[in-house]
Protein backbone atom coordinates (compact mmCIF):
# COMPACT_ATOMS: atom_id res chain seq x y z
CA UNK A 1 0.00 0.00 0.00
CA UNK A 2 1.20 3.52 -0.88
CA UNK A 3 2.35 5.70 1.70
CA UNK A 4 -0.50 8.40 2.67
CA UNK A 5 0.34 11.67 1.47
CA UNK A 6 -0.05 15.19 2.97
CA UNK A 7 0.15 16.71 -0.55
CA UNK A 8 -2.24 14.80 -3.38
CA UNK A 9 -0.56 17.13 -5.75
CA UNK A 10 2.15 15.29 -6.61
CA UNK A 11 2.80 11.52 -7.33
CA UNK A 12 4.45 9.61 -4.09
CA UNK A 13 8.26 9.30 -4.48
CA UNK A 14 7.85 5.38 -3.99
CA UNK A 15 5.04 5.23 -6.29
CA UNK A 16 6.52 6.82 -9.47
CA UNK A 17 10.46 8.40 -8.38
CA UNK A 18 10.46 10.07 -11.79
CA UNK A 19 6.85 11.12 -11.90
CA UNK A 20 7.53 12.50 -8.29
CA UNK A 21 10.41 14.48 -9.52
CA UNK A 22 8.75 15.86 -12.29
CA UNK A 23 5.69 17.03 -10.35
CA UNK A 24 8.40 18.61 -7.79
CA UNK A 25 9.89 21.06 -10.82
CA UNK A 26 6.69 22.05 -11.49
CA UNK A 27 4.72 22.59 -8.70
CA UNK A 28 7.32 24.20 -6.53
CA UNK A 29 7.47 26.65 -9.53
CA UNK A 30 11.15 25.68 -10.40
CA UNK A 31 10.64 25.74 -13.99
CA UNK A 32 8.82 25.42 -16.99
CA UNK A 33 8.73 23.54 -20.37
CA UNK A 34 9.67 26.45 -23.05
CA UNK A 35 8.63 26.30 -26.89
CA UNK A 36 12.38 24.49 -27.21
CA UNK A 37 12.08 20.46 -27.41
CA UNK A 38 14.39 19.32 -24.37
CA UNK A 39 14.96 23.29 -23.34
CA UNK A 40 13.67 24.58 -20.30
CA UNK A 41 12.61 28.28 -18.53
CA UNK A 42 14.41 28.32 -15.37
CA UNK A 43 11.47 30.18 -13.10
CA UNK A 44 12.62 32.87 -10.36
CA UNK A 45 12.11 30.42 -7.51
CA UNK A 46 14.53 27.50 -9.34
CA UNK A 47 17.25 30.34 -10.65
CA UNK A 48 17.16 31.90 -7.33
CA UNK A 49 18.52 28.66 -5.88
CA UNK A 50 21.36 28.51 -8.71
CA UNK A 51 22.34 32.10 -7.39
CA UNK A 52 22.86 30.94 -3.91
CA UNK A 53 25.20 28.15 -5.27
CA UNK A 54 27.17 30.89 -7.82
CA UNK A 55 27.15 33.41 -4.44
CA UNK A 56 28.94 30.77 -2.51
CA UNK A 57 31.15 29.27 -5.13
CA UNK A 58 32.00 32.25 -6.27
CA UNK A 59 33.66 33.60 -3.13
CA UNK A 60 35.54 30.55 -2.82
CA UNK A 61 36.73 30.42 -6.27
CA UNK A 62 38.49 33.99 -6.02
CA UNK A 63 39.58 33.16 -3.00
CA UNK A 64 42.06 30.60 -4.85
CA UNK A 65 42.55 33.50 -7.23
CA UNK A 66 40.44 32.27 -9.88
CA UNK A 67 38.86 35.44 -11.96
CA UNK A 68 35.37 35.63 -13.79
CA UNK A 69 35.50 35.81 -17.35
CA UNK A 70 33.15 35.57 -19.94
CA UNK A 71 34.23 33.82 -23.97
CA UNK A 72 31.84 33.48 -27.03
CA UNK A 73 29.26 30.96 -26.99
CA UNK A 74 29.96 29.79 -30.58
CA UNK A 75 33.11 28.03 -31.65
CA UNK A 76 34.34 27.78 -35.31
CA UNK A 77 34.59 24.64 -36.82
CA UNK A 78 38.38 24.87 -37.79
CA UNK A 79 39.30 25.71 -33.99
CA UNK A 80 37.56 23.28 -32.69
CA UNK A 81 38.37 20.23 -34.63
CA UNK A 82 42.03 21.05 -33.73
CA UNK A 83 41.61 18.81 -30.63
CA UNK A 84 40.76 15.27 -31.88
CA UNK A 85 40.41 13.47 -28.92
CA UNK A 86 38.16 15.98 -27.22
CA UNK A 87 36.03 16.40 -30.75
CA UNK A 88 35.41 12.69 -30.31
CA UNK A 89 33.98 12.74 -27.67
CA UNK A 90 31.35 15.60 -28.06
CA UNK A 91 30.73 15.41 -31.50
CA UNK A 92 27.29 13.21 -31.58
CA UNK A 93 26.13 16.29 -29.48
CA UNK A 94 26.95 19.65 -30.92
CA UNK A 95 24.39 22.13 -32.41
CA UNK A 96 25.84 23.73 -35.59
CA UNK A 97 24.76 26.80 -36.93
CA UNK A 98 25.47 26.50 -40.79
CA UNK A 99 23.27 29.86 -42.01
CA UNK A 100 24.47 33.52 -41.01
CA UNK A 101 22.53 36.39 -42.11
CA UNK A 102 21.21 34.21 -44.47
CA UNK A 103 24.20 33.16 -46.27
CA UNK A 104 25.78 29.67 -45.79
CA UNK A 105 29.19 29.85 -43.06
CA UNK A 106 32.23 28.77 -44.69
CA UNK A 107 33.61 27.63 -41.41
CA UNK A 108 30.22 26.27 -39.67
CA UNK A 109 29.79 27.85 -36.13
CA UNK A 110 29.28 25.12 -32.68
CA UNK A 111 27.58 26.23 -30.35
CA UNK A 112 29.45 25.31 -27.16
CA UNK A 113 29.16 22.24 -25.55
CA UNK A 114 31.99 23.38 -23.14
CA UNK A 115 34.80 25.41 -23.36
CA UNK A 116 38.51 24.16 -23.84
CA UNK A 117 38.82 25.31 -26.96
CA UNK A 118 37.63 28.86 -26.76
CA UNK A 119 39.93 29.10 -23.52
CA UNK A 120 42.86 27.51 -25.33
CA UNK A 121 42.73 29.54 -27.99
CA UNK A 122 42.80 32.47 -25.50
CA UNK A 123 45.85 31.67 -23.64
CA UNK A 124 47.71 31.02 -27.03
CA UNK A 125 47.08 34.71 -27.58
CA UNK A 126 47.93 36.36 -23.95
CA UNK A 127 50.44 34.26 -22.90
CA UNK A 128 53.71 34.32 -23.68
CA UNK A 129 56.15 33.82 -20.23
CA UNK A 130 56.14 32.68 -17.29
CA UNK A 131 55.26 36.06 -15.81
CA UNK A 132 51.99 35.47 -17.44
CA UNK A 133 51.47 32.38 -15.11
CA UNK A 134 49.17 31.14 -13.95
CA UNK A 135 45.96 31.79 -15.51
CA UNK A 136 42.70 31.15 -13.48
CA UNK A 137 39.54 31.81 -15.35
CA UNK A 138 36.40 31.02 -15.00
CA UNK A 139 32.98 31.32 -16.39
CA UNK A 140 29.28 31.31 -15.86
CA UNK A 141 27.08 30.39 -19.05
CA UNK A 142 25.02 27.97 -20.32
CA UNK A 143 26.27 25.34 -22.65
CA UNK A 144 24.35 23.16 -25.43
CA UNK A 145 24.43 19.35 -25.85
CA UNK A 146 22.08 17.97 -28.23
CA UNK A 147 20.49 15.19 -25.47
CA UNK A 148 17.89 12.56 -27.40
CA UNK A 149 16.76 11.95 -23.58
CA UNK A 150 16.07 15.12 -20.96
CA UNK A 151 15.19 15.50 -17.84
CA UNK A 152 14.61 19.51 -15.94
CA UNK A 153 17.84 19.98 -14.37
CA UNK A 154 19.83 16.74 -14.49
CA UNK A 155 19.70 16.79 -18.54
CA UNK A 156 18.99 19.13 -20.68
CA UNK A 157 19.67 20.29 -24.25
CA UNK A 158 21.07 23.65 -23.01
CA UNK A 159 21.88 24.11 -19.10
CA UNK A 160 23.81 26.27 -16.96
CA UNK A 161 26.97 25.58 -15.32
CA UNK A 162 30.73 27.40 -14.56
CA UNK A 163 33.93 26.19 -15.92
CA UNK A 164 37.19 26.72 -14.85
CA UNK A 165 39.63 26.97 -17.29
CA UNK A 166 43.40 27.47 -15.73
CA UNK A 167 47.13 27.35 -17.27
CA UNK A 168 50.13 26.81 -15.32
CA UNK A 169 53.71 26.71 -15.21
CA UNK A 170 54.54 22.93 -13.63
CA UNK A 171 52.33 20.06 -13.58
CA UNK A 172 52.54 20.26 -9.68
CA UNK A 173 51.14 23.63 -9.79
CA UNK A 174 47.98 21.97 -12.11
CA UNK A 175 47.94 19.14 -9.77
CA UNK A 176 47.27 21.32 -6.77
CA UNK A 177 44.74 22.94 -8.56
CA UNK A 178 42.57 20.27 -9.85
CA UNK A 179 42.45 18.74 -6.21
CA UNK A 180 41.68 22.46 -4.80
CA UNK A 181 38.41 22.61 -7.01
CA UNK A 182 37.49 19.48 -6.51
CA UNK A 183 37.92 20.00 -2.68
CA UNK A 184 35.47 23.21 -3.36
CA UNK A 185 33.25 21.09 -4.45
CA UNK A 186 33.10 18.68 -1.49
CA UNK A 187 32.26 21.34 0.57
CA UNK A 188 29.89 23.12 -0.84
CA UNK A 189 28.03 19.73 -0.86
CA UNK A 190 28.75 19.55 2.70
CA UNK A 191 27.93 23.47 3.57
CA UNK A 192 25.25 24.58 1.86
CA UNK A 193 23.81 21.64 -0.11
CA UNK A 194 23.87 19.09 2.98
CA UNK A 195 24.62 16.56 0.74
CA UNK A 196 27.05 14.57 1.18
CA UNK A 197 29.46 12.88 -1.83
CA UNK A 198 31.90 9.92 -2.96
CA UNK A 199 34.46 11.44 -4.06
CA UNK A 200 37.65 10.81 -5.94
CA UNK A 201 39.03 9.68 -9.98
CA UNK A 202 37.96 8.78 -12.52
CA UNK A 203 38.79 5.36 -14.42
CA UNK A 204 40.11 5.75 -17.62
CA UNK A 205 37.17 4.24 -19.56
CA UNK A 206 34.89 7.40 -17.66
CA UNK A 207 37.58 9.71 -17.73
CA UNK A 208 36.67 13.62 -19.20
CA UNK A 209 37.69 13.27 -23.32
CA UNK A 210 41.24 14.59 -23.71
CA UNK A 211 41.84 14.64 -20.01
CA UNK A 212 45.28 12.91 -18.26
CA UNK A 213 42.94 12.41 -15.59
CA UNK A 214 39.26 13.24 -14.37
CA UNK A 215 38.11 13.45 -10.80
CA UNK A 216 34.52 13.97 -9.76
CA UNK A 217 32.04 13.78 -6.75
CA UNK A 218 28.85 11.78 -6.71
CA UNK A 219 25.65 11.95 -5.32
CA UNK A 220 23.63 8.79 -4.45
CA UNK A 221 19.71 9.70 -5.37
CA UNK A 222 16.64 8.47 -3.12
CA UNK A 223 16.10 5.87 -5.58
CA UNK A 224 19.39 4.46 -5.62
CA UNK A 225 20.77 6.07 -8.53
CA UNK A 226 23.94 7.76 -8.99
CA UNK A 227 24.33 11.91 -9.84
CA UNK A 228 27.58 12.82 -11.08
CA UNK A 229 28.05 16.40 -9.31
CA UNK A 230 30.81 18.06 -10.36
CA UNK A 231 34.34 17.01 -12.42
CA UNK A 232 37.82 18.54 -12.15
CA UNK A 233 40.33 17.35 -15.09
CA UNK A 234 43.89 17.29 -15.21
CA UNK A 235 44.10 18.08 -18.84
CA UNK A 236 47.72 17.76 -19.13
CA UNK A 237 49.56 19.43 -21.89
CA UNK A 238 47.37 17.98 -24.58
CA UNK A 239 45.37 21.19 -25.58
CA UNK A 240 48.15 23.55 -25.06
CA UNK A 241 49.94 21.60 -27.65
CA UNK A 242 47.28 21.18 -30.04
CA UNK A 243 46.78 24.77 -29.84
CA UNK A 244 49.96 26.03 -29.81
CA UNK A 245 50.00 27.49 -26.31
CA UNK A 246 54.03 28.14 -25.25
CA UNK A 247 55.98 30.47 -23.50
CA UNK A 248 59.33 31.84 -22.44
CA UNK A 249 60.51 29.66 -19.37
CA UNK A 250 62.95 31.04 -16.67
CA UNK A 251 65.51 29.51 -18.58
CA UNK A 252 64.73 31.38 -21.65
CA UNK A 253 63.68 28.02 -23.31
CA UNK A 254 60.20 27.98 -24.87
CA UNK A 255 57.72 25.82 -22.86
CA UNK A 256 54.51 24.18 -22.74
CA UNK A 257 52.05 24.84 -20.06
CA UNK A 258 49.92 22.23 -17.68
CA UNK A 259 46.36 22.68 -18.24
CA UNK A 260 43.07 22.33 -16.26
CA UNK A 261 39.43 22.66 -16.11
CA UNK A 262 36.45 22.21 -13.59
CA UNK A 263 32.92 22.69 -13.72
CA UNK A 264 29.54 22.40 -11.77
CA UNK A 265 26.17 22.66 -12.95
CA UNK A 266 22.72 23.10 -12.28
CA UNK A 267 22.61 19.10 -12.10
CA UNK A 268 23.13 19.89 -8.35
CA UNK A 269 19.07 21.66 -8.05
CA UNK A 270 18.33 18.07 -9.30
CA UNK A 271 20.66 17.03 -6.77
CA UNK A 272 18.68 18.76 -4.21
CA UNK A 273 15.47 17.86 -5.13
CA UNK A 274 16.27 14.46 -4.95
CA UNK A 275 18.27 13.65 -2.27
CA UNK A 276 16.16 15.77 0.14
CA UNK A 277 12.68 16.37 -0.81
CA UNK A 278 9.32 13.83 0.39
CA UNK A 279 6.18 13.16 -0.71
CA UNK A 280 4.96 16.75 0.32
CA UNK A 281 7.81 18.40 -2.51
CA UNK A 282 11.00 20.42 -1.50
CA UNK A 283 12.72 19.93 1.54
CA UNK A 284 15.85 22.69 1.36
CA UNK A 285 18.10 23.37 3.22
CA UNK A 286 18.15 26.61 5.14
CA UNK A 287 21.93 27.65 3.69
CA UNK A 288 20.64 27.78 0.24
CA UNK A 289 16.95 28.01 0.60
CA UNK A 290 15.72 31.60 -1.92
CA UNK A 291 13.64 31.76 1.73
CA UNK A 292 14.50 30.52 5.20
CA UNK A 293 11.74 31.51 6.85
CA UNK A 294 8.23 32.27 5.81
CA UNK A 295 5.75 33.91 8.45
CA UNK A 296 2.15 32.93 8.17
CA UNK A 297 -0.19 34.53 10.53
CA UNK A 298 -3.44 33.09 12.01
CA UNK A 299 -6.57 35.28 12.09
CA UNK A 300 -3.99 38.19 10.38
CA UNK A 301 -7.84 40.42 10.30
CA UNK A 302 -7.44 40.60 14.52
CA UNK A 303 -5.35 43.46 15.91
CA UNK A 304 -1.22 43.33 16.35
CA UNK A 305 -0.98 40.12 14.48
CA UNK A 306 0.20 41.33 11.27
CA UNK A 307 2.19 44.28 12.53
CA UNK A 308 3.89 41.68 14.66
CA UNK A 309 4.78 38.83 11.66
CA UNK A 310 5.93 41.85 9.61
CA UNK A 311 8.09 42.79 12.81
CA UNK A 312 9.42 39.67 13.23
CA UNK A 313 10.18 39.50 9.52
CA UNK A 314 12.33 42.76 9.43
CA UNK A 315 14.04 42.10 12.63
CA UNK A 316 15.26 38.36 10.74
CA UNK A 317 16.16 40.53 7.88
CA UNK A 318 18.71 42.80 10.01
CA UNK A 319 20.02 39.52 11.13
CA UNK A 320 20.91 38.26 7.30
CA UNK A 321 18.18 35.80 7.29
CA UNK A 322 15.71 35.92 4.25
CA UNK A 323 12.34 35.95 5.44
CA UNK A 324 8.79 36.44 3.49
CA UNK A 325 5.37 37.13 5.56
CA UNK A 326 2.63 35.81 3.62
CA UNK A 327 -0.15 37.84 4.12
CA UNK A 328 -2.50 36.78 1.09
CA UNK A 329 -5.93 37.24 2.74
CA UNK A 330 -7.28 34.76 0.05
CA UNK A 331 -5.60 32.12 1.06
CA UNK A 332 -6.38 30.30 4.07
CA UNK A 333 -3.54 29.22 6.78
CA UNK A 334 -3.81 25.50 6.04
CA UNK A 335 -3.57 26.32 2.19
CA UNK A 336 -0.20 28.22 3.06
CA UNK A 337 1.69 25.42 5.22
CA UNK A 338 1.04 22.92 2.25
CA UNK A 339 2.33 25.58 -0.32
CA UNK A 340 5.39 26.78 1.77
CA UNK A 341 6.31 22.49 2.24
CA UNK A 342 6.16 22.04 -1.26
CA UNK A 343 8.52 25.16 -2.09
CA UNK A 344 10.45 23.02 0.57
CA UNK A 345 11.14 26.55 3.23
CA UNK A 346 13.46 25.30 5.95
CA UNK A 347 11.93 27.18 8.98
CA UNK A 348 7.85 28.24 9.51
CA UNK A 349 7.15 30.90 11.90
CA UNK A 350 3.01 31.20 12.73
CA UNK A 351 2.03 33.55 14.96
CA UNK A 352 -1.84 34.16 15.99
CA UNK A 353 -3.79 36.04 18.59
CA UNK A 354 -3.31 33.61 21.24
CA UNK A 355 0.61 33.63 20.52
CA UNK A 356 0.54 37.01 20.60
CA UNK A 357 -1.41 37.36 23.95
CA UNK A 358 1.56 34.98 25.04
CA UNK A 359 4.27 37.14 23.35
CA UNK A 360 5.77 33.82 21.62
CA UNK A 361 5.48 32.23 18.05
CA UNK A 362 5.39 28.97 16.74
CA UNK A 363 8.61 27.64 14.52
CA UNK A 364 7.70 24.70 12.50
CA UNK A 365 10.58 22.48 10.75
CA UNK A 366 9.94 21.99 7.37
CA UNK A 367 12.67 18.41 7.58
CA UNK A 368 10.51 16.87 10.30
CA UNK A 369 7.50 18.50 11.11
CA UNK A 370 8.85 19.54 14.57
CA UNK A 371 6.98 21.88 16.43
CA UNK A 372 8.57 24.30 19.04
CA UNK A 373 7.86 27.54 21.15
CA UNK A 374 9.91 30.71 20.64
CA UNK A 375 9.27 34.11 22.45
CA UNK A 376 8.70 37.06 19.98
CA UNK A 377 10.79 39.69 21.44
CA UNK A 378 13.84 37.42 20.79
CA UNK A 379 13.37 35.42 18.00
CA UNK A 380 15.90 36.73 15.61
CA UNK A 381 18.10 35.84 18.23
CA UNK A 382 17.22 31.90 18.27
CA UNK A 383 16.29 31.52 14.88
CA UNK A 384 20.01 31.04 13.44
CA UNK A 385 20.59 28.57 15.76
CA UNK A 386 17.42 26.69 14.50
CA UNK A 387 18.45 26.59 11.06
CA UNK A 388 22.12 25.28 11.71
CA UNK A 389 20.52 22.64 13.60
CA UNK A 390 18.26 22.01 10.52
CA UNK A 391 21.23 22.22 8.08
CA UNK A 392 22.94 19.10 10.30
CA UNK A 393 19.81 17.12 10.68
CA UNK A 394 19.49 17.04 7.11
CA UNK A 395 23.12 16.71 6.50
CA UNK A 396 23.83 13.48 9.08
CA UNK A 397 20.07 12.08 7.66
CA UNK A 398 21.69 11.91 4.06
CA UNK A 399 25.57 10.84 4.94
CA UNK A 400 23.37 7.81 6.78
CA UNK A 401 21.40 6.85 3.65
CA UNK A 402 24.42 6.82 1.64
CA UNK A 403 26.42 4.78 3.92
CA UNK A 404 23.68 2.45 4.18
CA UNK A 405 23.42 2.27 0.52
CA UNK A 406 27.05 1.39 0.05
CA UNK A 407 27.58 -2.46 -0.29
CA UNK A 408 31.30 -4.19 -1.00
CA UNK A 409 30.43 -7.00 -3.34
CA UNK A 410 33.18 -9.70 -4.73
CA UNK A 411 31.14 -11.03 -7.29
CA UNK A 412 29.50 -10.29 -10.39
CA UNK A 413 26.60 -11.68 -9.19
CA UNK A 414 27.01 -9.65 -5.59
CA UNK A 415 27.64 -6.71 -8.08
CA UNK A 416 24.25 -7.20 -10.12
CA UNK A 417 22.22 -7.39 -6.88
CA UNK A 418 23.12 -4.39 -5.21
CA UNK A 419 22.60 -2.54 -8.59
CA UNK A 420 19.30 -3.99 -9.17
CA UNK A 421 18.33 -2.98 -5.67
CA UNK A 422 20.21 0.68 -5.68
CA UNK A 423 23.26 2.17 -4.32
CA UNK A 424 27.20 2.16 -4.47
CA UNK A 425 28.71 -1.68 -5.39
CA UNK A 426 32.41 -1.44 -3.68
CA UNK A 427 34.46 -3.69 -5.57
CA UNK A 428 37.91 -4.68 -6.43
CA UNK A 429 38.89 -4.21 -9.95
CA UNK A 430 41.20 -5.01 -12.81
CA UNK A 431 40.49 -1.16 -14.47
CA UNK A 432 40.08 -2.54 -17.94
CA UNK A 433 38.16 -0.70 -20.05
CA UNK A 434 36.96 -3.73 -21.63
CA UNK A 435 35.90 -5.48 -18.23
CA UNK A 436 33.81 -2.17 -17.58
CA UNK A 437 32.29 -2.40 -20.98
CA UNK A 438 31.22 -6.22 -19.54
CA UNK A 439 29.99 -4.53 -16.62
CA UNK A 440 27.57 -2.29 -18.04
CA UNK A 441 26.21 -4.56 -20.44
CA UNK A 442 25.59 -7.33 -17.66
CA UNK A 443 24.19 -5.19 -14.99
CA UNK A 444 21.96 -3.16 -17.24
CA UNK A 445 23.65 0.27 -17.54
CA UNK A 446 25.91 -0.01 -13.71
CA UNK A 447 28.98 2.46 -14.49
CA UNK A 448 32.43 3.09 -12.80
CA UNK A 449 31.76 6.37 -10.55
CA UNK A 450 35.05 6.69 -8.92
CA UNK A 451 38.12 5.19 -7.59
CA UNK A 452 37.77 4.58 -3.80
CA UNK A 453 40.79 5.15 -1.29
CA UNK A 454 40.81 1.89 -0.11
CA UNK A 455 44.01 -0.46 -0.90
CA UNK A 456 43.60 -3.25 -2.84
CA UNK A 457 44.01 -6.82 -0.87
CA UNK A 458 46.93 -8.77 -1.98
CA UNK A 459 45.99 -11.55 -4.37
CA UNK A 460 42.36 -10.23 -5.14
CA UNK A 461 41.39 -10.34 -8.73
CA UNK A 462 39.34 -8.34 -10.48
CA UNK A 463 35.84 -10.18 -10.82
CA UNK A 464 35.10 -9.95 -14.46
CA UNK A 465 38.32 -11.41 -15.99
CA UNK A 466 40.28 -13.12 -13.41
CA UNK A 467 43.68 -10.53 -13.75
CA UNK A 468 44.86 -8.84 -11.13
CA UNK A 469 42.83 -6.26 -9.05
CA UNK A 470 44.41 -2.83 -9.49
CA UNK A 471 41.71 -0.36 -7.69
CA UNK A 472 38.55 -0.34 -5.39
CA UNK A 473 35.71 1.29 -7.27
CA UNK A 474 32.64 2.49 -6.81
CA UNK A 475 30.34 1.18 -9.10
CA UNK A 476 26.52 1.95 -9.73
CA UNK A 477 23.77 3.11 -12.05
CA UNK A 478 23.49 6.97 -12.50
CA UNK A 479 21.45 9.66 -14.15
Amino acid sequence: MAKQMKNQAITGRDVDFTQWYTDVCRKAELMDYSSVKGFIDYLPYGYAIWERIQSYMNARFQAEGAENVYLPMAIPSSLFNKEKDHIEGFAPECLVATIGGGEKLADPLIIRPTSEVLFSDLYKRIVSSYRDLPKMFNQWCSVVRWEKTTRPFLRGSEFLWQEGHCLFETHEEAERNVRVFLDIYDDTGRDLLAIPFVKGRKTEHEKFAGAVATYSVEALMHDGKALQSGTSHDLGQGFAKAFGIAFQGRSNALETPWQTSWGVSTRLIGALIMVHGDDNGLVLPPYVAPIQVVIVPIRQSEPGVLDACEGIKERLSEEGIRAKVDADENKTPGWKFSEWEMKGVPLRVEVGPRDLANRQAVLVKRVNGEKTIAPIEAIEKEIPSVLKEIHGAMFRKAAAFLESHITHVETIDELKAVLDKGGYAKMAFCGREECEARIKEITEGGTARCIAEDPVEEGVKCPVCGAPATMVVYFAKAY
